[in-house]
């Protein structure tokens, strides 16, 4: 006879238990291996991005069993917010969600309908045929299906931070994530998330949401701007990504191993 089976908490869950900004990385490597090797560093969260890496259902699938063990939440970026899309997500498992290029308060709720059963939303339902439901082995998922899910949207446009206090405000937004390389990108100033003007209108969103009472987080590399931003009062944060580690690192290795010296003399032929 099945025992009884009960859903993980999700982001919104850590965020409220939260006496401290969390902490996480990127994993966009579309490995299981790797995924599993960062859940086990001891950070916060893991962003698994389907946008910009090489991650379809299959591999997302994966990366949440092999975190799933570990202490840390898993969200999952889907490259597109799309109510097909995030209902595959959510039958995987996927509890936490992070949906790209939201720039209107009615992007932000067609994100929230899509991750919910009517009458709240449009997601379908097949929970005896999902991971979601344990193919229903959680006693009453439909009805608590809801409670189960964290809806965060992704402000990257200066057309968003003119709107970040409405999406901000729409009645199911959870959280409000701000990604400085995009808004960057749509100021004119491609590749210069630094600059004062961007890391201004970063501000004033984390500013807008935080008035609006929703968590806001944010994404910097840097740690200087990251520190910069903690200090604004942001609730969650990402600081680093699995690939850009194993590229500096990697890099780093090869340097300390291939500095020419004085003694190096050309090859013979």
């Amino acid at each position: 006879m099945p025992f009884r089976i009960e859903p993980d908490p999700s982001f919104k869950d850590a965020l409220a238990a939260a006496d401290r900004p969390l902490a996480g990385m990127w994993v966009c490597s579309g490995s299981p291996l790797v995924a599993e090797i960062c859940a086990g560093a001891g950070l916060d969260w893991l962003l698994i991005d389907a946008e910009h890496s090489p991650n379809g259902l299959e591999s997302i699938l994966a990366q949440l069993q092999a975190v799933r063990g570990y202490p840390g939440t898993a969200v999952v970026r889907p490259p597109v917010n799309d109510a097909v899309l995030i209902k595959q997500y959510l039958d995987l498992g996927v509890q936490s969600l992070l949906i790209p290029m939201v720039h209107t308060a009615d992007d932000a709720a067609a994100a929230v309908a899509a991750a919910h059963y009517p009458p709240l939303g449009v997601r379908g339902v097949g929970s005896a045929l999902a991971r979601s439901a344990r193919w229903n082995r959680i006693p009453d998922y439909l009805g608590r299906a809801s409670d189960t899910v964290t809806v965060m949207v992704q402000i990257e446009s200066v057309e968003a931070v003119e709107n970040a206090a409405a999406i901000a405000g729409t009645e199911g937004i959870d959280a409000v994530f701000v990604g400085p390389s995009d808004l960057a990108a749509s100021m004119g100033l491609l590749g210069r998330q630094d600059h004062p003007d961007v890391v201004a209108a970063v501000e004033r969103t984390i500013a807008a949401v935080k008035a609006a009472g929703k968590p806001v987080g944010v994404n910097a590399f840097a740690e200087a701007t990251a520190r910069r931003y903690l200090e604004e009062g942001v609730d969650f944060i990402l600081v680093g990504a699995d690939v850009a580690i194993l590229a500096r690192g990697s890099e780093a290795l090869a340097a300390s191993y291939l500095r020419p010296t004085g003694n190096d003399q050309p090859a013979s032929y």
